[in-house]
């Protein structure tokens, strides 16, 4: 069957056809470029500080968007190390940090941390024993600051440490929101 002439493209619809398409990529291209710079970012774990909730060579998607940062986020910080690092935060602003020799529980206001919400067992933090100065405690975090803890304790660089200390808000590139690598393991943030 022989299409009729007046739907036969001319090699100028063609080449505009083409542009069309090719101008259409691009934008999507630039959207997309401007999605991950300013509010959606793919980091790369490196260590094992927050096993067993990330271990090193997870990809974790990252929002920078404007969100609030509460107890229980998880998030990356730099500036702090030569690269960014990722912990949990435990207190926010004007809460006061101590831990329980006994117990080994983190305490936020005098009151346990109950971190079987972020899968991992209570009475898993020591002051660390370390050739690093440790803060003395207990701390209260100052204004626009949190206090992270990595999820693997005995081996992370951490607020406990006066080389990390207490998190200027400022240097918190964003919340983890989901692992996306290695894919058995993709699913939200914990």
């Amino acid at each position: 069957m022989e299409t009729p002439v007046s739907e036969k493209k001319t090699p100028g619809q063609r080449k505009k056809n083409v542009l069309d398409w090719v101008e259409e990529l691009v934008i999507a291209v630039v959207i997309i470029g401007v999605v991950f710079t300013f509010f959606f970012r793919i980091i790369t774990v490196t260590g094992n500080s927050m096993a067993p909730n990330y271990s090193d060579g997870d990809r974790v998607l990252v929002t920078g968007a404007a969100l609030g940062v509460e107890q229980g986020d998880v998030v990356v910080v730099v500036n702090v190390l030569e690269e960014p690092i990722i912990k949990r935060v435990i207190a926010t602003e004007g809460q006061v940090v101590d831990f329980d020799p006994d117990t080994r529980a983190v305490l936020v206001d005098g009151q346990p941390v109950d971190e079987t919400q972020f899968g991992l067992e209570n009475g898993i933090t020591d002051l660390p024993y370390s050739s690093f100065e440790v803060l003395e405690f207990p701390q209260t975090v100052p204004e626009g600051c949190v206090f992270v803890l990595g999820d693997n304790r005995s081996v992370s660089e951490d607020s406990r440490y006066q080389r990390v200390g207490m998190i200027d808000t400022r240097n918190i590139l964003g919340k983890a929101l989901v692992r996306i690598f290695p894919l058995d393991r993709i699913g939200l943030a914990q």
